[in-house]
């Protein structure tokens, strides 16, 4: 019998990081299994798909005539209003799926591995992206027939849906770690909607800024993020520029990347 040399583990020399290529490879894996996951569960897009349709007709003829005079002169303010709202309204989702994850202890699996720590969370995020593009796509497709027409051209159509897409990502970080925060996976999407929809409907997104009140058109002016996102999205579709609110915007999602990634990441190994 040949003697075999057994090596503790705590000595034994073994990577402690994987690289950059793993990395990434790790997180299109993980990015393919939500897209399964989707795939198998169709009603996880139910949001992304009636949400546009849904709120586009609703605000263009219950405030078109009350804000615009008409439908038709109310689209310029309302699709880039609606674009970003069930944009960003859909970042909940991924936080959802990464907290029913750790409720079935699927998480715990995912760390025994010897993967990225990076790519289950990267990898829903990601997937997000498609979500992002179908919401801002059917947002756009219901305006062509309500009788919208960008001034910039097609261009400035997949610009500021990018754009938006962008903005959407960076922010799925922020609520990806405020659902690890919450007990639950129904509370981390409540919490999500309990954040979006007062940030939304306190900006430019439906109403002029110039006809609130001078305490709340501080806050849409100064303070709301979003404002910054709606105006340089207006700004692509009709004037054909990218001007300072487009720089803003970026910036400030870049911003929400650097703080919240991190966070993001040591809430979900420390959670797991």
């Amino acid at each position: 019998m040949v003697d075999v040399q057994i090596t503790a583990e705590l000595k034994m020399k073994l990577k402690r990081r994987v690289g950059v290529m793993v990395t990434l490879g790790n997180t299109v894996i993980f990015a393919k299994r939500a897209l399964i996951r989707m795939r198998k569960n169709p009603e996880q897009l139910f949001d992304a798909v009636f949400s546009p349709v849904l709120f586009t007709l609703l605000f263009a003829f219950l405030l078109g005539g009350a804000v615009a005079g008409s439908v038709s002169s109310y689209l310029p303010i309302l699709i880039p209003g609606v674009l970003v709202m069930t944009t960003l309204t859909s970042c909940g989702t991924a936080a959802t799926q990464i907290k029913e994850d750790m409720d079935k202890s699927s998480t715990k699996r995912f760390k025994a591995m010897p993967i990225s720590r990076f790519a289950p969370v990267a990898g829903v995020l990601v997937a997000d992206l498609l979500r992002f593009a179908i919401a801002g796509s059917i947002v756009f497709i219901t305006g062509f027939f309500l009788g919208f027409a960008p001034d910039a051209g097609i261009w400035s159509v997949f610009a500021s849906l990018f754009l938006v897409m962008f903005v959407g990502w960076c922010f799925s970080w922020l609520f990806a770690w405020i659902g690890m925060l919450m007990k639950s996976a129904t509370g981390a999407s409540m919490f999500t909607w309990l954040i979006m929809f007062p940030l939304t409907f306190l900006s430019n997104a439906f109403v002029p800024a110039e006809t609130l009140p001078m305490a709340l058109k501080f806050f849409v002016d100064y303070i709301n993020p979003l404002t910054k996102v709606i105006s340089a999205v207006r700004e692509m579709l009709y004037v054909g520029t990218i001007g300072s609110d487009f720089w803003f915007a970026i910036l400030g999602s870049l911003v929400v990347l650097v703080i919240f990634v991190p966070l993001t990441l040591y809430a979900y190994n420390r959670k797991t």
